[in-house]
């Protein structure tokens, strides 16, 4: 019955203002008839006065406040084919006027054009001329009326705004600063993500599922003593699965879920940030027990105290993190309300946002290993038609520091390839072919190079070849390219393989193989070119890393000034004084001038090698792992006999 009474009430009211609106359009249209229809027609002054005034036929004129003069026609003329139109139009009767119209300058000059014109008038034909004020109260009336009807439509429709934009609550209306902009995920609207999608996470699906179990069934650890916490964050690098796994836990939790996205809580006016969280957290209680996700919350949580000088100490970021920091552990009561959130900058958060009692427990993702890119392969294999030619340990030994964010595109990219070539499945060398263009760009054989800056690419890659086959602690390489990609004009493709730890040799020889291309060009052309910009851009990086950080030097000694906290990423002043940054640059230019030597010295005796690899690459323009063992030779000190070792062998045969 009370549904039935509430469809009865709509309509009602619908009608009900339907007929306000329709007497109010009555009402203008009786009060506007009167003046378009007797309206009287313009006319100029010349025209009043040679076919009015000299036939006698104006009865009388009315000076209207001083701007305009009214004339009135006799009676007499209503047959006159000159005054018919507006006298008796259309055989009708008689309009009894005004019926025609002049703007006058000056009463004065309209009176002495007048005198003038019938000075010859006898005083029974001269025309009565009347002077009145006439206010235009309709006029008046709609001046007023009409901007403040226009104001109310334009709120109203402001008002309606955010509703109406995809409806999410708290749109974008200027009524709805202070509300939060969440969406909220039930069981109407829930995510489809299951844990089952989610692979090569185990650790962190464990302690995900510990949430789900406690939102579910929260007695069961309740009942021993234990508090459920308050908040888990996630950690880790772009792509690695962070948003997949709360998408989730939004939809196997199976409560109310809250989304939304840390710079959704701040704006350009004070006080807003504070008041979306203050909303958002009102929301959630209501619902308890409810998740809460804050999307890369480092947008609002950063360190207080940071870029004062920049921003200011009043900073509106500030105020919201505060106001966040009350609401997650302060003198109110969130019993019920869990909140998630991830970031990538978990250096750049807040001491008191990450303590115990607002985020209890701290997921870290890291890139997948060899073993997790092989089951974040098969999940996104599931929807392609594959040939037999396709080996899952073969693609996840091929992708070393892929993210699953770029496995999901490696799929997808193989995907359109073997479309684009008419293709009834998707092969190996598809994935290959996406692989190569995800990590090195889009093959440009159209970018045209002269013969001589392809010999000079020639000679480059085969240095860097050369250099990185003879020294055993470089990562295995797969294949040489001078075929343009991106903004590479040539490449060598490397295997690195998943250590954990560097030693100095190893870290000493990545500097000879970067050095490796410069070096080439020296000895065969007695000259060096700018091709080297971004091996040197490395091997600079790398240098002053094993100086600075990692204490390999010993005249710096085993000092680190490396700062994982992030605490002076913009500050003015290094953690050393300036003798000790002289040290250091000197250090490092020793130290790749060492590299630079030595890698000097290995291809002046391997100079050979170098000429055939660089001819064979100016030849057929790649050079595969077969090729460079026929040229090289067996690559000394090669231990990786292992899965990744059996990968490259089968890509060699590609």
């Amino acid at each position: 019955m009370p549904e039935q009474n509430n469809a009865d009430k709509k309509p009602k009211r619908t009608i009900r203002v339907g007929w306000i609106y329709l007497f109010i359009t009555i009402a203008l249209l009786v009060m506007l008839l009167p003046t378009l229809l007797l309206s009287p027609k313009e006319i100029t002054l010349q025209e009043f006065d040679r076919k009015m005034l000299s036939r006698h036929a104006v009865e009388k004129i009315d000076v209207v406040n001083n701007e305009t003069a009214e004339i009135y026609i006799k009676k007499d003329f209503a047959n006159d084919a000159f005054f018919k139109d507006v006298l008796k139009p259309e055989g009708g009767i008689i309009v009894p006027g005004p019926h025609y119209k002049i703007t006058i300058g000056s009463p004065e000059s309209f009176e002495r054009n007048l005198d003038e014109a019938q000075k010859d008038f006898q005083d029974n034909e001269k025309v009565s001329v009347s002077y009145i004020k006439r206010k235009n109260w309709v006029g008046d009336v709609l001046s007023w009326t009409i901007p403040v009807v226009l104001m109310l439509l334009m709120f109203r429709y402001i008002g309606r705004m955010g509703s109406s934009m995809g409806g999410k609550e708290g749109g974008p209306s200027i009524f709805n600063f202070g509300r939060s902009t969440a969406t909220l995920f039930d069981k109407e609207n829930k995510s489809t993500v299951t844990f089952d999608d989610v692979a090569g996470l185990e650790e962190a699906k464990v302690e995900m599922k510990e949430i789900v179990d406690f939102l579910k069934d929260p007695n069961a650890f309740t009942r021993l003593g234990a508090k459920i916490p308050k908040g888990v964050i996630i950690v880790g690098p772009p792509g690695t699965g962070k948003t997949l796994l709360v998408k989730a836990v939004a939809n196997e939790a199976q409560v109310p879920f809250f989304s939304i996205s840390g710079s959704e809580f701040v704006e350009m006016f004070v006080g807003v940030g504070a008041s979306r969280v203050r909303d958002l957290f009102r929301k959630a209680k209501e619902k308890t027990p409810c998740i809460i996700f804050i999307d890369e919350i480092d947008a609002v949580g950063r360190s207080r105290g940071k870029n004062t000088l920049y921003q200011g100490v009043n900073d509106e970021r500030e105020s919201t993190l505060n106001q966040l920091l009350t609401e997650m552990d302060g003198f109110g009561t969130n019993s019920g309300v869990m909140v998630l959130a991830a970031t990538n900058r978990a250096d750049m958060l807040d001491p008191a946002l990450l303590r115990p009692g607002r985020f209890d427990r701290h997921i870290y993702l890291e890139l997948p290993s060899v073993i997790e890119r092989k089951a974040i392969f098969k999940v996104h294999i599931k929807p392609l038609l594959l040939d037999e030619t396709v080996d899952v340990d073969f693609l996840a030994a091929q992708t070393p520091g892929s993210s699953g964010a770029d496995i999901a595109n490696i799929c997808n990219e193989a995907a359109l390839i073997a479309a684009r070539r008419k293709a009834e499945k998707v092969s190996r060398q598809d994935f290959m072919n996406a692989i190569d263009r995800i990590i090195a760009g889009v093959e440009r054989k159209s970018k045209i190079i002269s013969p001589d800056e392809k010999k000079i690419i020639a000679y480059h890659e085969a240095g860097h070849a050369v250099v990185s086959w003879l020294l055993k602690n470089v990562d295995p390489l797969v294949k040489v390219s001078i075929v343009p990609r991106g903004k590479s004009l040539g490449a060598a493709w490397y295997l690195p393989e998943e250590h954990q730890l560097r030693n100095t040799a190893q870290f000493t020889d990545m500097l000879c193989a970067g050095l490796g291309g410069r070096v080439a060009e020296e000895i065969i052309f007695g000259d060096i070119t700018s091709g080297a910009l971004d091996d040197l851009e490395k091997v600079t990086k790398q240098a002053y890393t094993m100086v600075a950080f990692y204490g390999f030097n010993k005249t710096i000694g085993n000092i680190s000034f490396y700062d994982s906290s992030g605490e002076n990423e913009f500050g003015f002043q290094k953690p050393y004084s300036e003798e000790t940054s002289k040290i250091i640059d000197e250090e490092v230019r020793l130290l790749v001038g060492k590299a630079y030597e030595q890698t000097k010295k290995l291809l002046i005796e391997n100079k050979s090698k170098l000429t055939t690899l660089a001819e064979r690459l100016l030849k057929q323009e790649v050079v595969l792992k077969e090729d460079l063992e026929e040229i090289l030779g067996k690559r000394p000190g090669n231990t990786t006999e292992n899965i990744k070792e059996e990968a490259v062998k089968m890509g060699t045969t590609l």
